[in-house]
C-alpha cells in the first residue's frame, strides 16, 4: 500500500511539475528515511552525516522556493511523495534482515497491481497506440528491477549509508527532462540541485571511507 501511495503522488506531481525540480523536492526523502532510522529502529548516524542530509534539504528549499513565484499547491504533492516513499523505505530495510528479496518483491508487487487494478475501469482509454505500450512495459521493468536491487541493497546495508545515493537521480532527471521535454531549470533551482547532488555524493565518500578505515582498523575481519 505504500507503495501505491509513492506511485500516486509521483504521477500527481510530474503532471503538475518539471521532472528535475519533483526530483530535487523527493531528495528530501533521504533526510526523513535518516530521521525515522533514528528514532524508531535506533539507528546512529553521524554529525557529519547529518550535516551533509541538511545540506541536501537546504539545496531542496532552493529548489522549492516557499513563497516565492515558483510556489503554488502542487509543489506540497512531492512532499506526500517524501513521507511515503520514506516510510515505505524503512519498513523495506527492516524486512529486507528477516525475508528474502525475490518473497518481498513478488508480495509487493501482487498488492499493488491488485489495488490499482481497481482504479483500471475509471481511466481506461480505447486505441492506445502501441508505443505507449512499450512505454509501460519498459517503465514497469526498470521499476521492478529497481525495487528488487533496493531490498537486495537493504539486506546488506543499513539506511543511512545507502540513502545518500538517491541524489543520483537529479542528475538523471535533469537529463530526462532536457531530451524529452526541453526543459531547463533556472538559476536558483540549478544552484540548489548542484547542492542536493554533492551533499549525496559527499555523503557516499564519508561511507566509504569509514568502510576503509574500519577494514583497516580490523584486519582479521
Amino acid at each position: 500500500m505504500l507503495l501505491v501511495l509513492v506511485s500516486v503522488f509521483a504521477f500527481l506531481s510530474l503532471k503538475y511539475l518539471p521532472v528535475a525540480e519533483f526530483t530535487a523536492i523527493a531528495m528530501i526523502t533521504p533526510l526523513v528515511i535518516t530521521l525515522l532510522a533514528t528514532i524508531l529502529i535506533g539507528e546512529e548516524v553521524s554529525v557529519q552525516r547529518w550535516m551533509l542530509l541538511l545540506g541536501g534539504f537546504i539545496g531542496a528549499l532552493m529548489v522549492v522556493r516557499p513563497g516565492g513565484q515558483q510556489f503554488g499547491w502542487p509543489m506540497l504533492l512531492p512532499l506526500g511523495f517524501v513521507i511515503a516513499n520514506a516510510t515505505f523505505q524503512l519498513v523495506t530495510s527492516q524486512l529486507a534482515k528477516v525475508d528474502h528479496a525475490g518473497t518481498t518483491h513478488l508480495y509487493t508487487g501482487a498488492v499493488g497491481a491488485l489495488v490499482m487494478s481497481l482504479a483500471v475501469p475509471f481511466g481506461w482509454q480505447t486505441n492506445i497506440p502501441w508505443q505507449w505500450w512499450l512505454v509501460l512495459v519498459v517503465m514497469g521493468s526498470c521499476s521492478s528491477l529497481g525495487h528488487f536491487l533496493l531490498i537486495k541493497a537493504y539486506s546488506h546495508a543499513p539506511v543511512a549509508v545507502l540513502t545518500p545515493y538517491l541524489y543520483g537521480q537529479i542528475g538523471f532527471a535533469m537529463l530526462g527532462g532536457w531530451l524529452l521535454f526541453s526543459h531547463v531549470p533556472d538559476l536558483w533551482a540549478l544552484v540548489g540541485i548542484s547542492i542536493v547532488a554533492c551533499s549525496g555524493v559527499l555523503g557516499t565518500c564519508t561511507s566509504a571511507r569509514m568502510k576503509l578505515s574500519a577494514a583497516v582498523g580490523d584486519p582479521a575481519g
